[in-house]
C-alpha cells in the first residue's frame, strides 16, 4: 500500500475537516488515514496512487490541495 500526504489550503476548523474527510472517503481507491487542519494522509493499493483523484475531490469540496514532497 502506498501512502502520500497532501497539503490542503483553506481548512480552518472542524467543519472543514469533516467536509474534506467526506469528500475523500467517497473517492474509490483511497484509504483516509488522517485529515487535520492543513493536511491529509492517505493510502492506496493502486499504483500509481490516485493523487489526482484526491486533489479533485478536495477541489470539489471547495479547497485546494497539492502533494507534499
Amino acid at each position: 500500500m502506498s501512502e502520500f500526504r497532501l497539503q490542503i489550503d483553506g481548512m480552518h476548523c472542524g467543519a472543514c475537516v469533516r467536509r474534506v474527510s467526506q469528500a475523500l472517503e467517497s473517492t474509490p481507491g483511497l484509504v483516509v488515514n488522517e485529515v487535520r487542519v492543513g493536511g491529509a494522509r492517505l493510502s492506496s493499493n493502486r499504483e500509481p496512487a490516485p493523487v489526482d483523484l484526491a486533489i479533485a475531490a478536495i477541489a470539489k469540496a471547495g479547497y485546494t490541495a497539492h502533494l507534499e514532497l
